[in-house]
């Protein structure tokens, strides 16, 4: 029996931190999960009804718990997030990722060279990133080039060699770029002194290379040297410019990473900022699909051990969104305020606009991916039975009860289904009763839509708050459709979303993608029923006109009110004006009427 050695693994589980493993019937990896205390964090599995399918789904699939103790909750991390890129189990957030990013390499040898590589040698060089982008790495390349006159050969610069005069100084030397140490015209103490310039640059401290440079350029211009000069003040021109284009956050935050997350139904977005002396070094965004629901403290957790195993990053101290444990060794700052408030802000808002663009980016390639995704943020937000595919809201124009009207726009898979929108004029409901009126046109909807067999929304929306609801509730439950159609109402002003039976408002984020399709929906409805209100009301005051003169009809007077843009100009027309537009007999009758009248 399955069931009972299930069971019975479970209670041989150990009280320690550690990571376990699920797998199927077949032997096939599941899931890799971590914990403080294993016995606890698996049991958790097997004791309820979790919220989401697919976690259902995966409990019923478990046949065998496999288990690993570490000392640790910080090995616990570190030997799951290996252990998921390894095994790629099939309901674990997606962890791999194939790009090899640039370096920018300082070599073991005398008279380093420094170049960009794709490759990390472990001989003993010098490696500074990865960097996720080589604009950046050639944009660093080219400002050490402005600075310092390294050289570019492959040379084997040893002392024998050297002195041995193997090599001949090449273009390179002639035209400045470099100042000979194949030929021994550069001491090595020289040269290692600008490598190790070019090495606090490359940690983002540009103090030490300003200061020297401001050094040896006051140097010059005493002893009149000023073309040397200028030479230098160029170099910390090119320096400053560099340095103005990084964003100084505050000279005393050195060594730290900042992470942020956002996320979605389907996935989340980890920015990443690495922050050295006072500068933002590094930004890099981590895409991670969601296969479980899990919460932002899991995968932010998740990403924060991938990428500074991945960027080799030491700092001691980051910066993020909130409390997480992340071993002794870490320390971890939630800012309330200041500067660190602000980094994090910052990065939060790059994992914003780096959501929206890849958002874009999918509703162009794969719109039907791009509706199913929000069909799946509506449903949790708005706490749906089954995702609002159809959705139809209502909306009542009246001026001071005249021309009672009411309209239903129709959206199918969050845009607008034009073809399905309808007007209603309100019947049975005498003056302005914005309540009765809505009473009687949802009826009207919805008792037409049964009769006919056509398909109902998955929801309702009505314009306006609790006592429109319970209007429009009246003939919902007349037509027994309370329970198999979900409504709710809209308040104007706070944007509150009201619920039967339940008199406290729901409020959605701003922002949200939810809100903005209901916000969409709203005033669709009010523009379509306000422009056949109006029509309304023209045509009202058209007919009272066009009634009162005997021998002319609607259309007759339609064209004339067109020509003369109102009644009022029509009436002081001459009768062969009026004969222009209609012809003389309708003219004479026209101006006879006025006369009389």
């Amino acid at each position: 029996m399955q069931k009972p050695s299930l069971d019975l693994q479970i209670l041989t589980l150990p009280d320690n931190p550690g990571v376990y493993q699920y797998y199927d019937k077949d032997g096939k990896i599941l899931y890799v999960g971590k914990a403080k205390n294993l016995k606890k964090r698996v049991s958790s599995y097997f004791n309820k009804i979790h919220d989401t399918a697919k976690t259902n789904v995966l409990v019923k699939k478990i046949v065998t718990i496999k288990h690993i103790v570490v000392p640790t909750e910080t090995d616990a991390l570190l030997l799951e997030n290996n252990l998921i890129k390894t095994l790629q189990p099939r309901y674990n957030v997606l962890l791999r990722d194939d790009k090899t990013y640039p370096w920018i390499c300082i070599k073991k040898e005398p008279f380093s060279r420094i170049f960009s590589t794709r490759n990390m040698i472990k001989d003993g060089s010098e490696y500074f990133g990865p960097y996720t982008s080589f604009k950046t790495v050639h944009t660093i390349l080219d400002l050490i080039k402005e600075l310092y006159p390294l050289r570019t050969c492959n040379y084997d610069l040893s002392e024998s060699n050297i002195n041995s005069g193997k090599f001949k100084v090449c273009l390179e030397y002639h035209i400045g770029n470099c100042k000979g140490p194949c030929e021994g015209l550069e001491p090595l103490e020289e040269y290692q002194r600008q490598v190790n310039a070019i090495r606090e640059i490359l940690k983002g401290n540009f103090k030490e290379s300003l200061k020297d440079f401001k050094k040896v350029m006051n140097n010059y211009a005493q002893n009149l040297q000023f073309e040397e000069a200028q030479k230098i003040k160029e170099k910390i021109e090119v320096l400053e410019n560099y340095q103005s284009r990084s964003t100084i956050i505050n000279p005393k935050i050195t060594n730290i990473d900042v992470f942020s997350i956002i996320s979605d139904e389907s996935a989340a977005y980890v920015n990443f900022l690495q922050i050295s002396h006072g500068s933002i070094i590094r930004s890099h965004t981590l895409e991670m699909k969601k296969k479980l629901d899990e919460s932002d403290e899991e995968l932010l957790e998740l990403a924060i051990v991938e990428l500074r195993e991945r960027f080799q990053l030491l700092s001691k101290e980051i910066i993020v969104p909130f409390e997480m444990d992340l071993g002794e060794n870490i320390k971890i700052t939630v800012p309330q305020l200041g500067d660190k408030k602000q980094i994090l802000d910052l990065s939060i808002r790059n994992a914003k606009f780096y959501r929206i663009e890849q958002l874009k980016q999918l509703q162009i390639v794969d719109p039907d991916r791009h509706v199913n995704r929000i069909m799946a943020q509506m449903q949790k937000d708005l706490r749906l039975p089954s995702e609002p595919r159809h959705i139809e809201c209502f909306d009542n124009s009246n001026i001071q009860g005249t021309n009672p009207v009411a309209a239903c726009v129709v959206f199918k898979d969050g845009k607008p289904s034009k073809k399905d929108y309808r007007h209603f004029n309100v019947k049975t409901v005498e003056g302005p009763n914005d309540f009765a009126s809505m009473t009687e046109i949802v009826y009207r909807r919805y008792k037409r839509l049964l009769d006919e067999n056509e398909p109902l929304p998955q929801l309702i929306i009505i314009d306006g708050g609790k006592g429109q609801l319970s209007a429009a509730l009246k003939s919902i439950d007349d037509l027994g459709l309370r329970g198999k159609v979900a409504i709710i109402g809209i308040a104007k002003r706070l944007e509150e979303l009201f619920y039967p039976g339940d008199s406290i408002p729901l409020y959605l984020d701003k922002k949200s993608e939810t809100l903005k399709v209901i916000q969409h929906l709203r005033n669709e409805a009010h523009r379509f029923g306000i422009t056949f209100h109006r029509d309304k009301r023209s045509k009202s005051a058209l007919n009272s006109s066009v009634e009162s003169i005997p021998g002319i009809g609607e259309k007759t007077m339609t064209t004339l009110i067109q020509h003369f843009k109102s009644v009022k100009r029509l009436k002081l027309a001459t009768e062969k004006e009026i004969s222009a537009v209609v012809g003389v007999s309708k003219a004479k009758k026209i101006v006879d009427f006025y006369k009389t009248n």
